[in-house]
Order: structure tokens, then sequence, then C-alpha cells
């Protein structure tokens, strides 16, 4: 069976190929600048919700199933979004650095036999983060379009000092709970 990944994240593709699961990979975009939320698990579902009612407008779910994510980065009880600069993205990390830093996905997957709606947290206590790599990580540019500037795969790995939940939830995907639903059909 093959699924439509509402996305454009190269992350979240990967994680389904990685996982063996047949999808294409199409998307209408979604302007989040809108969402008023009160809580973090609140702007994600919301943005998720949003990102689904384009999604499912322009395609529906009936040639193929509708897989829609979104993901929130929260520390210090502030959310942490896509920076702006680099600037941004330093003062975002700085957030982070050395302090529990709860990374939030909310999907959607929708069938003809079933629609899912799912909110994962996976939450990481970082080791204080060393200022040079902080600067190369920052002058390579891999913190563009990321949630938090957070790259749990990459420049946050080495300083994860603990984690509760799933690496997956983290990247942007909750694979494990896709998998659990997608054996039931």
């Amino acid at each position: 069976m093959r699924i439509r990944l509402c996305s454009s994240s190269q992350t979240r593709a990967m994680l389904l190929e990685k996982a063996g699961i047949d999808f294409i990979q199409e998307s209408v975009d979604f302007d989040e600048e809108s969402i008023v939320a009160n809580s973090p698990k609140n702007f994600v579902y919301q943005a998720t919700l949003g990102k689904y009612a384009v999604n499912l407008k322009k395609f529906g779910y009936e040639e193929y199933p509708l897989l829609v994510a979104d993901t929130v980065v929260t520390s210090q009880g502030h959310i942490l979004r896509k920076a702006r600069c680099k600037d941004d993205a330093r003062n975002i990390l700085m957030t982070q650095s050395g302090n529990i830093t709860s990374i939030i996905t909310c999907m959607i997957y929708h069938s003809k036999k079933q629609k899912i709606i799912d909110i994962s947290q996976t939450d990481y206590l970082f080791e204080t983060f060393e200022p040079e790599d902080l600067e190369v990580y920052l002058e390579s540019g891999e913190w563009r379009g990321k949630a938090g500037a957070c790259m749990v795969e990459g420049f946050c790995k080495s300083y994860i000092k603990e984690v509760k939940g799933y690496e997956s939830t983290a990247m942007g995907l909750s694979l494990e709970v896709l998998q659990t639903f997608l054996k039931e059909l």
C-alpha cells in the first residue's frame, strides 16, 4: 500500500524509506504564522490540522492514504520555531543548551478504513553546547528549516545526556505509532 506524505521534509521521507513504507511525497503549504496557541501541544495540533485541511482539499484520501505531520520544539517554557537567521538560530539553541528540550510531533493519517491523530513527545536533556561546535553548526546552515534549529540526528546528538521517547518523534514523524496502525490494515 502506498501513502501520500504531505510534507516537504526530507527527514520524514527518509524515515518512511528506512521503514520500508511505500509513499509519494507531495504537499500543499500551510501558513502557521496565524496560529494562536496557549501551549506547544495546542500549537502543533492546530498546525497539523491546518496542513491536513489544505492537503485533504487538494488530494483527498481515496487514491492514497494521507499522512500529515508537524513538529514543535519547546524549552524553558518557550515554543522554539524555525530560526529566521543565524543569530536567531544561536539564541534558540542557547535556550536548549544544558536544559531539557521537548520535541512534540503531531501526525494525522487518514485512509478509507481509518483516521488517526497522534501527538507524541520526546524529551532530551542536553549537555551545555560547546561554543566552537555551535558556531560550526551555525555556519553549516543545517539548522535552516528545522523546528528549534535542532538536529538530534546531527549537531545535538553528541550533547544528549538523557532521552525519554522515540528518536523518530524528534525527527518529525512518530514512526513507531504509525507502524502499529499500518500493521492493522
